[in-house]
């Protein structure tokens, strides 16, 4: 018998998964730009989504950072790590299944992710 393959998963605002969703929504009341989300669930094994933003300032970084990470431990979703909270160029909070990039503009700038993944699908906002 032939093994069937698993059709892909639509990539819509509204097909994404609901931490995801609410991490976005979270990062946008906090005036975070150049939102977007990164479909890496057919090419990359380590996560399914990369949700990327940057803000004007490392303070306001810091308070994108507090807003995302508030709005999901009222959810009861904590994330498995969190890096670069002292110098707020590149906050980054991996929760496993989708990772948080906050970046500033220079460092959004440098790292590129958005060109290292240009073959994955993306939703901005």
């Amino acid at each position: 018998m032939a093994e069937t393959q698993e059709k892909p998963k639509k990539f819509t605002k509204r097909s994404l998964p609901r931490e995801v969703r609410l991490s976005v929504r979270a990062a946008l009341t906090k005036k975070a730009e150049g939102l977007c989300v990164l479909d890496l669930r057919e090419l990359a094994s380590f996560t399914d989504f990369f949700v990327i933003m940057h803000g004007n300032s490392s303070r306001q970084n810091a308070a994108i950072y507090e807003s995302i990470e508030k709005e999901l431990a009222g959810e009861k979703i904590k994330p498995f790590g969190i890096e670069g909270l002292e110098t707020g160029e590149w906050i980054l909070l991996d929760y496993g299944n989708f990772v948080v990039h906050i970046f500033s503009r220079r460092a959004r700038e440098f790292y590129a992710l958005e060109k290292l993944w240009a073959d994955a699908p993306r939703l901005d906002y």
